[in-house]
């Protein structure tokens, strides 16, 4: 075999000892990964070595994706309904909410200004039940530019909200108190009328003008929304707002906007945003990611174990070649090169087989999905369970091309030992080798 591929390198005027990566060593090195009957075994450990890598890079790319489609419809759902940054003051509630608010609406990037009345309060049905929930009193237009609630209203409508004379409670909520649209919900806040005999809890019954599904548990179940006024007055806070939320065009270049609403503000306020409020979630997350890949590449290494093993069998099996070449010509570094193109095919293959498949995949996992849970018989990710209509995979270029760049070069070192072992064979050697 090898006096044939020296033969035929020679007829086109490449011998062995010719310029690196010649039509000589890859043509050789093509030869070693066409097996014969003979080396049946070495085969089938490059083809469990292709597998394992094609499998690893496909699993890392597909897991990454849906785990940024998580994260971004997670994001989505908290940033839909909670401001982009915060603002409080320093030295009192806001009385002029009304100019601040319009003064922080004119800044450069900021969509909206929410001004807003929290509590917390205890709400109740008359059937009986109860739970804690968060009051968020806002004004009935800021509320309709809230496309996560405006958008997301399941049953009945804005209107009595906009006449002030109801509040939008959350599915779930309605759902754990047996509510319904039309009913009253009773509230009772622990900050009521100062009398003689001390602090009495205000309790004061509303109407339900609509149910709303954001699609997170935590919301659905423990938010009120209620006209800003009535919020004002039922809090003790007439002509108070405790914080204004603004809403940006990009969220994730907050930090440019914080001189500018400084400025826009003329007062000592604080200024918090969406990172510190939900800074361990996102830890959370991002910590949940990385441990992923690294236990994910564990798979690619194995596969770049099985190239090392292969390729110092297939070393062994070709002790007779690698004398012959040198005997002809060919260097130690033309030995080195032939086997470390042989390995490292066997890499970029695996790894360009798992990229396509990883992407077809992640394009079409919403079908394979429905296939699984049609041969199963059951409901995979279930989405009255996650709230989400299908299952979340998005793709991040940076992150394909990491994966890539990793599988190749582990590949490539895999390789190097095998390579350099064959490289150090002498004729003499090669033959008692074989």
């Amino acid at each position: 075999m090898a006096e044939a591929a020296v033969d035929r390198s020679s007829k086109s005027g490449l011998g062995p000892a010719g310029k690196p990566f010649s039509t000589f060593e890859r043509l050789v090195a093509w030869r070693y990964l066409r097996a014969r009957r003979k080396e049946a075994f070495i085969s089938v450990i490059a083809g469990f070595s292709f597998v394992g890598i094609m499998l690893g890079v496909a699993t890392l790319i597909i897991v990454m994706a849906v785990m940024n489609g998580f994260r971004t419809e997670l994001v989505s759902r908290i940033l839909g309904i909670n401001g982009h940054m915060i603002v409080q003051p320093v030295d009192g509630p806001f009385t002029d909410y009304a100019d601040l608010t319009s003064r922080f609406a004119a800044v450069p990037g900021v969509k909206m200004a929410l001004p807003l009345v929290e509590g917390q309060v205890l709400a109740s049905a008359q059937a009986g039940g109860s739970t804690g929930a968060l009051v968020r009193g806002v004004r009935a237009e800021d509320l309709t530019k809230l496309k996560a609630i405006s958008n997301n209203i399941k049953s009945g409508d804005m209107v009595g909200f906009a006449s002030g004379e109801g509040v939008l409670i959350g599915t779930r909520m309605a759902d754990q108190l047996g509510l319904r649209v039309g009913d009253l919900i009773t509230l009772t806040s622990p900050e009521g009328d100062i009398t003689p005999m001390g602090v009495n809890p205000r309790v004061k019954s509303y109407k339900i003008s609509g149910l709303f599904e954001i699609g997170m548990s935590e919301y659905d179940s423990s938010i009120i929304f209620m006209p800003l006024e009535e919020a004002q007055l039922y809090f003790n806070a007439a002509g108070l707002v405790q914080s204004i939320e603004l809403f940006v065009d990009h969220p994730d270049n907050i930090d440019a906007l914080r001189p500018k609403v400084e400025e826009a503000a003329g007062r000592q306020i604080n200024l918090t945003d969406w990172r510190q409020r939900n800074q361990t979630f996102f830890s959370a997350l991002q910590v949940e990611r990385n441990v992923m890949f690294m236990i994910l590449t564990l798979i690619v290494l194995v596969a770049a174990l099985n190239i090392i093993s292969g390729l110092i069998m297939l070393v062994k099996d070709k002790g007779s070649d690698i004398a012959i070449l040198r005997t002809m010509g060919a260097s130690a570094g033309a030995i080195m090169r032939i086997f470390f193109m042989t390995g490292a095919a066997i890499g970029i293959v695996g790894t360009l087989a798992g990229v396509l498949l990883g992407v077809l995949v992640c394009v079409n996992i919403e079908s394979i999905r429905q296939f699984f849970s049609w041969i199963s018989g059951t409901v995979i990710f279930n989405p009255q369970v996650y709230f989400l209509s299908q299952l979340p995979a998005e793709m991040d270029i940076s992150e394909t091309i990491s994966v890539v760049v990793m599988a190749l070069s582990l590949s490539f070192i895999a390789t190097i030992f095998p390579a350099w072992r064959a490289s150090r064979l002498d004729p003499v050697q090669a033959l008692r080798y074989e």
